[in-house]
C-alpha cells in the first residue's frame, strides 16, 4: 500500500486507541473522537465521498443507504461480529465487498452468560443495590432473607450451539450444570461426549425440561421470535431465561407478560427490541427484582475490542493489496 494512494477510511463511532493509531498509519481515516452516534444523512454523505465504511451494530446500512453510495465505496468493514444491521445482499448488487469480524468475541459473550445466570439465581443486583441505595436499612445477616435457587445440579438449555454456545456449555458444565442443546445440526460426538450434552432436535420439548434458558444463536429471519408466546409458554416456572444474543430472537411482549404472570421465574438480559430503547415494563419488572438488566455489555472488553479492530484492519489491508478478505460475508447468508 505504500506506492498507492491510502485507502478513504470513515469509522463511525470511537474505537480503542490502539485501533484507532494504527488506522491512521495505515489509511486515510477519519475518526469519531467524540463518539457521537452518525445521524442517516452523515451516512450517507460519507457513503458518497470514501472508500471504506467502518459501521457498527447500532448503524443500521440498509438498501436504500447502500443505493446511494458513491461509486468509489467498494468495500463496507464492519466493525461487528453480526451483519443483521447491513443489507449485504444489496452491496453486492452494488458491487461493494462485507466484512465482519467472527470468532474474537466468543470467550467474553460466554463468561457474561455466565454472569447473568448467576445473577438472576443469585438475586446479585438486588443484593448490591440494598448497600449501594439504603445502606442503613440492612440488619445484618439472616438464614432466610435474600434467597436465590441453587444452580448445580440443574439443568441448562443452549439455544443455538455454535462458537458462543459451547463455550457457555464448557463454563455451565464446570458449574456443575447438566448441559442440553437445540441446534441446526447436531454438534459433533466428541464436543457432546466432553460436555456429556443432550442434544434435543425439537426446541419445544427442550424448553419444557430445563431450568435455564441460554439464547446464543445469531439472528437471522429465520431466528425472529424463535422464542415465540407459544414456545415461551412451554418454560417451567422455576425456569429463567438468559440472552446475551439478540433482542428480537425473543418475542419481548411475550416474555414480560409471562414473567409478570409468574409463569417464567425470572430474565437475564444484555440485548433487547428496538434498542438502545428498552421497554419500560422491564425497568419496572428489573426494579422489583424479577430480571436483571445489562446495557448490551456482553461484549465489551478491551481485548476483545482491540481483536475486532485489527480483524477490522485485516479485512481492508487484504482488500486493497488485490486479496479476498479473510472475513469476507457473502450475500444470502446474514
Amino acid at each position: 500500500m505504500t506506492n498507492r494512494k491510502k485507502p478513504r477510511v470513515y469509522l463511525t463511532r470511537k474505537l480503542p486507541d490502539a485501533v484507532e493509531t494504527r488506522m491512521r498509519e495505515l489509511f486515510d481515516a477519519e475518526l469519531n473522537v467524540d463518539d457521537i452516534p452518525r445521524t442517516r444523512d452523515e451516512l450517507a454523505a460519507a457513503m458518497k465521498r470514501v472508500d471504506v465504511l467502518v459501521p457498527t451494530i447500532a448503524d443500521r446500512i440498509d438498501e436504500a443507504l447502500i443505493a446511494e453510495a458513491g461509486p468509489q465505496l467498494k468495500l463496507i468493514a464492519g466493525f461487528s461480529n453480526g451483519t443483521d444491521h447491513i443489507d449485504v445482499d444489496a452491496a453486492a448488487r452494488k458491487g461493494i465487498t462485507v466484512t465482519n469480524t467472527p470468532n474474537v468475541l466468543t470467550e467474553d459473550t460466554a463468561d457474561m452468560t455466565m454472569a447473568l445466570i448467576l445473577a438472576v439465581n443469585r438475586r446479585l443486583a438486588e443484593g448490591a443495590r440494598v448497600l449501594t441505595d439504603k445502606p442503613g436499612d440492612w440488619e445484618g445477616w439472616s438464614p432466610t432473607w435474600m434467597l436465590g435457587r441453587r444452580i448445580w445440579g440443574k439443568r441448562i438449555g443452549i439455544v443455538g450451539m455454535g462458537r458462543i454456545g459451547t463455550a457457555v456449555a464448557r463454563r455451565a458444565k464446570a458449574f456443575g450444570l447438566a448441559i442440553h442443546y437445540h441446534n441446526r445440526n447436531r454438534v459433533t460426538a466428541t464436543t457432546e461426549e466432553e460436555l456429556e450434552a443432550t442434544y434435543w432436535d425439537s426446541l419445544d420439548q427442550m424448553l419444557a425440561r430445563v431450568d435455564i434458558v441460554s439464547v446464543n444463536c445469531p439472528y437471522t429471519p429465520a431466528t425472529f421470535h424463535l422464542l415465540s408466546a407459544r414456545r415461551l409458554a412451554l418454560m417451567q416456572p422455576t425456569a429463567i431465561l438468559v440472552n446475551t444474543a439478540r433482542g428480537d430472537i425473543i418475542d419481548e411482549a411475550a416474555m414480560i407478560q409471562l414473567i409478570r404472570d409468574g409463569k417464567i421465574a425470572g430474565a437475564g438480559l444484555d440485548v433487547y427490541h428496538n434498542e438502545p430503547s428498552v421497554n419500560p415494563k422491564l425497568v419496572k419488572l428489573a426494579r422489583e427484582g424479577k430480571v436483571v438488566l445489562l446495557p448490551h455489555m456482553g461484549s465489551a472488553t478491551i481485548e476483545g475490542r482491540i481483536d475486532m479492530g485489527d480483524k477490522v484492519i485485516i479485512n481492508i489491508r487484504a482488500f486493497y493489496d488485490g486479496h479476498r478478505p479473510p472475513n469476507r460475508v457473502l450475500p444470502g447468508r446474514n
